[in-house]
């Protein structure tokens, strides 16, 4: 995913089209969230518009992320579209642009960019779906605690509702004038 100044202009009549699977394993030491992760699958095109190419790409995998509730693992498969434009002529990129890029020593280099929006896209919750006790590496109940669902919680609240405290039963009456 890296092209000289000289290759990318050689494209600029024909595009450049792509597809190609790129490791970023290197995710897993970046942010510890991320447990396994899958060669990533790049996908779509280059444009050329005067001195500037704009990437417009697909990246399409999966990585074993640990759950919110349990830490058990939870595979989560990914589909970011990527936007990135670099400038070819050497002119300065203006800071507001996060989308214009300068190229580094004469090259364009898109891994840095992958990279960056797969972890950007990270989800800030992730749960399993039907975990039982023993596959969990939390425990999800003790002495008198268990883990419950949303459901759960408010039928309880519901029936905590309901019940009237004797002490406080003819209060409760004032209420209903």
């Amino acid at each position: 995913m890296r092209w000289s100044i000289q290759q990318l202009l050689a494209k600029k009549e024909e595009g450049l089209e792509m597809d190609a699977s790129v490791d970023v394993r290197e995710l897993i030491e970046r942010d510890r969230e991320i447990r396994d992760i899958s060669p990533v699958q790049v996908s779509g095109r280059g444009d050329f518009t005067g001195d500037t190419v704009t990437f417009h790409v697909r990246l399409k995998g999966s990585m074993v992320l640990p759950c919110s509730r349990t830490l058990a693992d939870v595979n989560y498969p990914f589909d970011i579209p990527m936007t990135e434009s670099f400038r070819l002529d050497g002119a300065p990129v203006d800071e507001e642009d996060i989308h214009l890029h300068e190229p580094e020593n004469g090259y364009v280099d898109l891994l840095p960019y992958i990279k960056e929006n797969i972890l950007v896209e990270l989800p800030i919750q992730v749960f399993a779906d039907n975990v039982s006790d023993h596959d969990s590496p939390a425990p999800q109940h003790g002495k008198d605690w268990e883990v419950i669902t949303t459901e759960e919680a408010a039928g309880k609240n519901q029936e905590e509702e309901e019940k009237v405290d004797p002490r406080m039963a003819d209060l409760a009456k004032y209420f209903d004038k």
